[in-house]
């Protein structure tokens, strides 16, 4: 793997873990989504309806960019559903690991990719970490929250969906800046009824300013980031090690929000991590 793409990986998985950071802390928090990817749609519309003015895509393409929307919209709402009933030092890592997971697993047959036996031991390191995460036991007290759980699964799903499907669109010759600016216009669809009926648009500016303009950078910089480097190696190899995110939001979920279970959650999220980085060097 070149070093570049690590490197783009790897800042990819720290911005993204900051800006769900400052989601959890928000305090609506379909309203504070919607505000951070709101103001990137105002900015990226210029050059968005640009590119899009001058490509020639076939009715396959188009049809591929709107399943990505259709799917990024739900990952939005369902995201804004996860924080609000789970803590991010569960559900963070949970679902960010489920849909490296799968994402893995779905391009080895969509896009003709190939892991080794050592990528195979990582995934299954994966799959065991998320099951100790989620607080199931068949024996004694249980720390599962089944709500929280059921909306980080659905969020992880929709991770491996849009994935593999912006990867398709890009291969197809649509930029990593149209992609995000796709990704902005389905998530401010998707929340405007949420955000209108919560009645606190005006209040969440009030409080969290700072943080909405500085989570409208990172935001779509770190899914730019992860673009970019999917254009420079196999998905099925950058996928998982963007998910050392899971760290960076575990600990941040620790030390940050002073979240319950610290070392079983973090040690959770280095196993995952194990997985990673077995995928990135051996898979």
């Amino acid at each position: 793997m070149e070093l570049l793409s690590l490197l783009l990986v790897l800042s990819s998985g720290l911005t993204h873990a900051l800006w769900n950071l400052f989601t959890k802390r928000s305090i609506q928090k379909s309203v504070f989504l919607w505000c951070i990817h709101s103001v990137t749609l105002i900015f990226l519309m210029p050059s968005f309806l640009m590119e899009m003015s001058k490509l020639t895509l076939s009715l396959n393409v188009y049809g591929l960019m709107l399943l990505s929307m259709t799917i990024q919209g739900c990952y939005i709402t369902l995201l804004s559903k996860a924080y609000t009933h789970g803590d991010m030092s569960q559900v963070y890592p949970f679902m960010r690991g489920l849909g490296a997971m799968l994402t893995s697993l779905c391009s080895l047959v969509l896009f003709h990719e190939q892991l080794s036996a050592a990528g195979y031991m990582g995934l299954s390191i994966i799959i065991f970490s998320l099951f100790a995460l989620s607080g199931i036991k068949f024996k004694g007290p249980s720390s599962l929250n089944r709500k929280a759980l059921t909306y980080a699964c659905l969020v992880g799903l929709c991770i491996s969906g849009y994935t593999l499907t912006d990867k398709a669109v890009l291969d197809a010759g649509v930029s990593p800046i149209a992609l995000i600016q796709l990704s902005n216009i389905s998530y401010f669809v998707a929340l405007i009824i949420p955000v209108m009926l919560s009645r606190q648009l005006k209040q969440e500016w009030s409080v969290n300013w700072r943080t909405i303009l500085l989570g409208s950078i990172l935001a779509p910089g770190s899914y730019l980031l992860f673009l970019f480097a999917m254009r420079l190696t196999p998905l099925a190899q950058i996928a998982p090690i963007r998910e050392i995110s899971t760290v960076f939001g575990t600990v941040l979920g620790i030390i940050v929000l002073r979240e319950q279970q610290g070392w079983r959650r973090i040690a959770m999220s280095l196993l995952i991590t194990c997985g990673i980085i077995t995928i990135a060097l051996w898979g």
